[in-house]
């Protein structure tokens, strides 16, 4: 796993109407100091969040918005803000090694830099979260 690569996760929510288990991607974001990852949850959903300027903190869903990264990613795209628990590295692992989780694009270079920076500055980014994203952006400069 590496900063800004996108996985595909399997079976990742139960859909609100037929209760099948759907999959989501995923964007790994920075390390911890803890061998944890910081991630957030891609979206194609608009629902009131911003195009302009990409990186919105604003109501009713922060997001940084990606435009059309390509591959399985054909709609206009988000990395939603909103916090989620980081991933356990094991854990990831052995769903990548199962096939539950595959690699499937990866942002680089100045698009990543601009999300991570977005990300660090959201209000649900945890303190160890932004800590994280802070230190990559350190080494990536």
């Amino acid at each position: 796993m590496e900063a800004g690569d996108i996985y595909r996760r399997e079976n990742f929510y139960a859909d609100a109407l037929t209760g099948e288990l759907l999959p989501k991607f995923l964007l790994f974001m920075a390390p911890t100091r803890g061998g944890d990852w910081v991630f957030r949850l891609l979206t194609s959903r608009e629902q009131g969040r911003r195009r302009e300027p990409p990186c919105s903190h604003g109501d009713p869903y922060p997001g940084y918005f990606l435009g059309t990264p390509g591959g399985p990613l054909v709609k206009d795209t988000w990395v939603d803000l909103r916090s989620w628990p980081d991933a356990d590295a094991d854990d990831a692992r052995r769903l990548i090694g199962k096939g539950v989780m595959t690699l499937v694009s990866r942002l680089t270079g100045r698009q990543l830099r601009a999300a991570l920076e977005c990300t660090a500055a959201a209000a649900d980014t945890t303190r160890q979260q932004e800590q994280a994203i802070r230190d990559l952006l350190a080494e990536l400069n």
